[in-house]
């Protein structure tokens, strides 16, 4: 089974999809005139304004909604497995597909916004199958994602993160992971059974705390390591183009492995952020977009930069060679994971490192774990659209419970294959349809720029620009 699925990995990721995540960047990158430069103080404003309302939630809480998601062990374990196999010139890659996916995510996260609609209890609901049905108008594809998101999400992805807690656990205190599932699943079954509320509530509290404690320490663990930093910065630009003797071999795999990563972690392009922005309560869609596209940054450019100036800046990590053989061997015979971060941070802070990256870790990973259970329901509430069927959500919720105690005793390479093939297929799936329906996303930006350059605080009119199914915003005129 570990074999096939390691297989399948392989095919999904293959060069194709490597290039389109890049290549779609790109072009929406070009398309929007690079709003994620021109755009960064609107982000940074949209960011903290706007409020929660019976239907939906603040932009805020939709941001750390989509952070709890983006913002998990991806960004500690998925950052020393891109350095392990692609060296250090993966972070490059990694910071190259956050900045282009800044546009992807504006792109798919406005859409989301545009063809959201209510649920059965007055909800915010919206996404990529929302968007594939209502604008691209193929219910045969929406299906296709909906199926798949609630598979990828409620059982490929919590494995990864829950395998991750129960690793970090372990080194950290020696906690039999069986223990460690027992008490994930508990506390996760108290969260995801009180609703989109709860899930809000909690990710608002606990994502800006975790995040931001995260950063400091890893800004002490730099300080503390000032005099390797220029080193640091050199060698990862030169591993990038293959320009540091001794990472040739892992030239190519850097590439590979930082967009792997990169798009693991910040999702750009994988169709998981549209369902928390479409969850907002706001006046007009491009502001969820600006927030969303800020995410990426948040996620990307300071969180996994953090991992990795640790990791690079005390030399607790490992490359390995596409024969098997060490090119450097900072942590002889430690697996590529947390392990990595907990050595570098307990290398400058002794007694501390391992206890901190697990409880980081923990709270990381179990938030994204719940911001997955709120992505799979939110695909299972667009099947149960015309017939409903509640069984579903019960379905789901015992499936992701289940995913997290299969994750936790399992080995870490077969948990993170799962994961992969969960995040590629969604990618391939929301990449190729959000390049067809761009058109409604576009034409928001560039109304929204015209009234804040009119001086008015931007209101959506779909039918004003020409765009047809936005029948929430339609209603709300």
């Amino acid at each position: 089974m570990n074999d096939f699925v390691s297989m399948l990995n392989g095919i999904i990721w293959s060069p194709a999809l490597i290039y389109l995540c890049l290549g779609a960047g790109l072009y929406f990158s070009i398309r929007t005139r690079f709003m994620q430069v021109r755009g960064l103080g609107e982000m940074i404003r949209l960011t903290f304004t706007g409020k929660a309302s019976d239907a939906g939630v603040s932009s805020f809480q939709a941001l750390t909604m989509s952070l709890s998601g983006r913002v998990g062990t991806g960004n500690i374990a998925g950052v020393a497995t891109a350095i392990t196999f692609g060296g250090p010139g993966a972070v490059f890659w990694m910071w190259t597909v956050a900045f282009l996916g800044a546009s992807t995510a504006y792109i798919e996260s406005t859409l989301a916004q545009i063809y959201k609609e209510k649920d059965d209890e007055g909800m915010y609901r919206g996404g990529p199958a929302y968007y594939i049905e209502k604008c691209m108008g193929q219910k045969w594809y929406a299906w296709i994602f909906a199926v798949s998101t609630a598979i990828a999400m409620g059982l490929l992805l919590p494995g990864v993160q829950a395998n991750s807690i129960a690793s970090g656990l372990q080194n950290a205190w020696g906690i039999d992971t069986a223990v460690s599932a027992t008490c994930i699943v508990l506390l996760l079954g108290f969260i995801i059974f009180g609703g989109v509320k709860r899930i809000a509530l909690f990710a608002e509290i606990v994502v800006p705390f975790m995040a931001l404690a995260y950063i400091l320490v890893a800004m002490v663990i730099v300080l503390l390591n000032i005099e390797a930093v220029p080193g640091m910065i050199a060698l990862i630009f030169k591993s990038a183009f293959g320009l540091e003797a001794g990472f040739g071999a892992v030239l190519g795999l850097a590439v590979q492995w930082g967009v792997k990563r990169g798009v693991y972690s910040n999702e750009a392009g994988q169709g998981s952020g549209p369902h928390p922005a479409a969850a907002a309560e706001v006046s007009h869609p491009a502001k969820q977009g600006y927030v969303q596209a800020f995410s990426v940054y948040i996620d990307t450019l300071f969180v996994c930069s953090a991992t990795a100036f640790m990791l690079l800046s005390t030399g607790m990590y490992n490359v390995q060679g596409p024969d098997g053989a060490m090119l450097v061997n900072g942590l002889p015979g430690m697996e590529a994971g947390p392990g990595y971060t907990q050595a570098a941070v307990e290398s400058v802070l002794p007694g501390f490192g391992s206890t901190f990256v697990a409880l980081a870790l923990f709270f990381f990973a179990f938030t994204t774990i719940v911001a997955y259970y709120y992505m799979a329901e939110t695909n299972i509430a667009y099947i149960n659209r015309k017939v409903h069927r509640p069984w579903l959500y019960f379905v789901l919720k015992i499936a992701v419970m289940v995913a997290v105690t299969y994750g936790s005793v399992k080995s870490a390479g077969a948990a993170w294959d799962l994961g992969d093939v969960g995040v590629g297929i969604m990618a391939w799936l929301n990449i190729i349809a959000i390049l067809i329906i761009q058109k409604p996303a576009l034409l928001a930006l560039k109304d929204y720029e015209q009234q804040k350059k009119d001086g008015k605080d931007p209101t959506f009119d779909p039918e004003k620009l020409g765009i047809r199914n936005a029948d929430f915003w339609v209603k709300r005129k």
